[in-house]
């Protein structure tokens, strides 16, 4: 079971001005699921987007890096789940550029206007016939209010979809954001086997939108782990339709554009986060702070090496306080001048370890308390500067094991 997380409430997904859904069966996989999701979009929206930095990276991820590249104006998205087609080279190329020219035919508008997106397992060919067949019944489905279903039909080892949405004031007026995820698996930052989309209907600068899925990226679904592998399919893209009746924000850092990042990162994080709470057999939703750093990048490399290892999170699975786990991985992070004479360490509000040594007044029944949890921050002071960074990530279980072993079955 996720880690206190529900599924959405339809009614509580704010449809976006300028972007409808549909949903339909394909088959592409199994039969009988939502697997097939279309996304209109509005012409003159700005759509911006980041990728797994694998450099085995999926078909469909390569094929977006040259749509988006062409400019000539996203009008539509399809995503299908079952299927990865990655590792398929050339074919796999193939049979998603037909996909892209299939819907665009429906929809009178140029292949090079589709972002196409897969997800699913690897190295199986794509069933373009069965994703082609499905298209027709996606499209008549297509509504503003179908966000919902949306989350469901992009879900893979998941078990409950993913979604949230706020409201914010940018410029006298109201502005809509709604996003939906999906991952539990093969989840590391750069990014992880993920797909996140969030549209919002602001009116920003089309130069703006690349930066601004960048800046979002990094402050949410690029501060997850969960088993540490990268996967080939990661994507996460950013709708403006350029709807709200606010003048156009063209700078980020304006006090509009502050307003906007700041509600839009919120939505991000929550998408994330949850990722993380549906983590493969999770049962623990673990935060990790890494403070008085000399810099943002070492207190993330110390909190990944934190949140990567096994060690650690077996441990946190059996509620034990074998937290020299915790100071081990904490030395072998590649911090070459550490002094772990400087390292504190706190179970929230238990204070383990002291100038890198057991804190005296440390009781271990303290530490299996906070470690019983089902939510839990672990905070590590390295004495060193000012810099700090924040990581999520989740326990190992025997259910991990056991849904990877099965995944293809």
């Amino acid at each position: 079971m996720p880690v206190n997380l529900s599924a959405p409430d339809p009614a509580a997904l704010f449809a976006v001005p300028g972007v409808r859904i549909g949903v339909a069966e394909a088959g592409v996989r199994k039969a009988n699921r939502k697997d097939l999701t279309v996304v209109l979009i509005d012409e003159g929206s700005a759509v911006g987007g980041v990728f797994t930095q694998n450099r085995f990276c999926a078909a469909p991820v390569q094929v977006c890096r040259d749509h988006l590249a062409a400019n000539y104006g996203i009008r539509a998205m399809v995503i299908n789940t079952g299927n990865a087609n990655a590792g398929t080279g050339e074919d796999g190329l193939m049979r998603t550029r037909s996909t892209c020219i299939a819907l665009a035919r429906q929809l009178d508008i140029a292949p090079e206007q589709i972002l196409p997106f897969s997800t699913g397992v690897i190295m199986e060919p794509l069933p373009v016939d069965r994703i082609e067949a499905g298209l027709p019944a996606a499209l008549a489905d297509a509504s503003e209010n179908h966000w919902a279903r949306a989350a469901e039909g992009i879900m893979t080892t998941d078990t409950i979809p993913k979604a949230f949405s706020q409201r914010v004031q940018v410029g006298g007026a109201t502005v809509t954001i709604t996003g939906i995820s999906k991952g539990a698996g093969m989840i590391r930052p750069n990014m992880a086997t993920m797909l996140g989309f969030m549209a919002t209907d602001a009116k920003i600068d089309p130069a703006l939108i690349q930066p601004l899925a960048k800046r979002l990226a990094d402050a949410s679904f690029n501060r997850v782990t969960i088993d540490g592998d990268t996967s080939t399919n990661d994507s996460f893209v950013v709708i403006a339709t350029q709807k709200a009746a606010h003048a156009t924000i063209t700078s980020l850092d304006s006090p509009e554009g502050k307003a906007l990042v700041e509600a839009m990162q919120n939505v991000a994080r929550l998408l994330a986060q949850a990722i993380v709470r549906d983590g493969e057999g999770a049962t623990k939703f673990i935060t990790i702070q890494v403070e008085g750093g000399r810099d943002a990048a070492e207190c993330k490399q110390v909190a990944y090496a934190v949140a990567h290892s096994p060690l650690v999170k077996t441990a946190f699975y059996a509620s034990d306080p074998n937290l020299g786990r915790i100071l081990a991985a904490v030395g072998y992070a590649g911090i070459e001048d550490l002094d772990q004479t400087g390292i504190d360490l706190f179970l929230d509000d238990v204070h383990v370890a002291v100038k890198g040594g057991r804190n005296p007044s440390y009781r271990e029944e303290d530490g299996q308390r906070v470690m019983k949890q089902s939510e839990i921050t672990v905070r590590i002071g390295l004495g060193r500067g000012h810099a700090s960074e924040t990581v999520w990530t989740c326990d190992f279980s025997h259910e991990y094991v056991t849904i990877n072993a099965d995944y293809r079955s």
